[in-house]
């Protein structure tokens, strides 16, 4: 008569693990607790006592499941980031932001292949792969260290670099992935095919996920705040457009063979420039980091859900991959290509040091996974939800504090 059906069984976990995560916090801190880390702890916790869970869930198996909601929980993401750049025209302020992305990144990629090959033995194909999977700091994951929402400020120089970057650097590592992708499907590097993907993969994507964005972003202003101009949508207060609105940016940019992502944190950023005071961009902010918050729970509960299926492929090798990244690579990458610009020591080591990993680099590895047989998958799926784990504990509980002290 009381039969425990799975579905409800999981239900009752994940909410479980969702409320734990956001309430205890409170018992121990006047702040606003950063979760991701709990909540990859509790979703370990809570669903290990479910029998097979962690294999009904697992990646390597359903990788569709996770390529889909982590690009949903992406997209949001980036265009929560772009409507949140309240000054968008401003040189000084965007060089920090095109130092790490047209050096510390490629920086970051070359590195991790380094260390991929030389520490685990994998391929060129595998470890460039790996390396853009890891590359892109997380737009989503990053809020402690993000400028303020829509309207109130914040946007000191280490937070507009960091929400910047983290807005544009998930596109921008997708080159790179299609790069590994090729690699892995030809066996190798030609002159031929390294021209296809400088041309398909590299310039034309990037310049039609930034035109595409630009375009839905205006006529998204247009259609909210100006047609009809007596009676605009901007005054019925429903956040939802800005669902309806990134879903056609991105599919519209996706459809003409350009990086959604790229369209995504564009079309927030040129949306913002239409009626740039009017509240309803708080609305429509608030909405979207609604549903982004949201999606990333039940990610990184699931997260936490799966770890045990992926904890006997991580070996010290693989390991040693995400902690490079995160205590050497990163910091050093962006330190040196932050030489130069107007950031006194602590502000630039804050810079360095706070590269969130997270939610797109689960969307990438799930991508890649989905479109090819990947060499030691398990693997690279332990060597990210690893890198993710010990990110939201490093970076997670720490960023506010240190963000506010180099801000202050």
């Amino acid at each position: 008569m009381f039969g425990l059906a799975p579905y409800h069984v999981l239900m009752v976990a994940m909410g479980v693990a969702i409320v734990v995560s956001y309430w205890l916090p409170r018992f121990f801190s006047g702040r606003e607790p950063a979760a991701s880390a709990l909540l990859i702890g509790t979703g370990l916790i809570a669903f290990g006592w479910i029998p097979g869970m962690p294999g009904a869930i697992n990646p390597i198996s359903e990788p569709v499941l996770w390529e889909k909601t982590a690009e949903l929980c992406v997209i949001f993401g980036l265009f929560g980031s772009g409507l949140r750049i309240d000054r968008i025209v401003d040189y000084k302020r965007w060089r920090p932001t095109i130092r790490l992305l047209v050096v510390a990144m490629p920086l970051t990629v070359l590195a991790l292949m380094v260390v991929g090959s030389e520490v685990a033995g994998m391929t060129l194909a595998g470890s460039l792969l790996l390396g853009a999977i890891l590359a892109p700091t997380d737009p989503v994951l990053a809020g402690d260290v993000q400028v303020g929402p829509p309207l109130e400020g914040g946007e000191h120089s280490v937070r507009y670099a960091l929400t910047t970057e983290a807005g544009l650097n998930d596109g921008l590592a997708f080159p790179f992935v299609h790069l590994g992708l090729l690699i892995a499907a030809a066996g190798m590097l030609s002159g031929e095919l390294a021209f296809e993907w400088l041309m398909r993969d590299f310039f034309y994507r990037i310049i039609i996920g930034a035109l595409g964005g630009a375009a839905a972003g205006w006529l998204l202003g247009k259609i909210l705040f100006d047609w009809p101009g007596d009676n605009a949508l901007s005054k019925t207060q429903s956040g939802v457009v800005a669902f309806a609105g990134v879903l056609f940016a991105y599919g519209m940019t996706e459809l003409i063979e350009g990086y959604g992502f790229i369209a995504a944190f564009v079309t927030g950023a040129v949306l913002r420039r239409e009626e740039s005071d009017h509240r309803f961009h708080q609305r429509l902010h608030d909405f979207s980091e609604s549903l982004e918050h949201t999606l990333t729970a039940i990610l990184l509960v699931t997260l936490g859900a799966v770890l045990p299926a992926l904890w006997p492929y991580l070996d010290w090798q693989h390991a040693a991959i995400g902690l490079a990244l995160i205590f050497v690579v990163r910091p050093l990458g962006a330190w040196i290509s932050l030489w130069g610009v107007d950031l006194d020591l602590r502000q630039r080591a804050v810079v360095a040091f706070y590269g969130v990993r997270g939610i797109g680099s689960i969307f990438y590895l799930a991508y890649a996974g989905n479109h090819i047989e990947l060499v030691d998958e398990p693997a690279l799926w332990a060597t990210v939800a690893f890198t993710i784990a010990v990110s939201t504990v490093i970076h997670g509980l720490t960023a506010g504090i240190a963000v506010e002290r180099a801000t202050e």
